[in-house]
């Protein structure tokens, strides 16, 4: 049985905010780049319901987990 493919979109929509290209590029450019002491679940931008999701889709290496990696990646980056 394949695993689903998650995209960013679908993560943005999954954490109720807007999942629009414009609104992620937005997102990332805003919020990043995260100290690298700082966890991507422990950034202060996300609500405790947000930060509890993307906690549970790492320890569980869910199906959301690889996109949610991706989102750490470019938050960490720099410009």
């Amino acid at each position: 049985m394949e695993s689903p493919t998650h995209d960013l979109k679908g993560l943005f929509d999954q954490l109720g905010l807007d999942s629009g290209q414009k609104a992620i590029d937005d997102f990332i450019a805003s919020h990043s780049p995260l100290p690298e002491n700082i966890k991507l679940i422990d950034a202060d931008f996300w609500t405790p319901q947000q930060a509890a999701f993307l906690k549970e889709q790492l320890r569980e290496d869910a199906d959301w987990a690889r996109v949610v990696d991706e989102l750490n990646l470019r938050l960490h980056q720099t410009h």
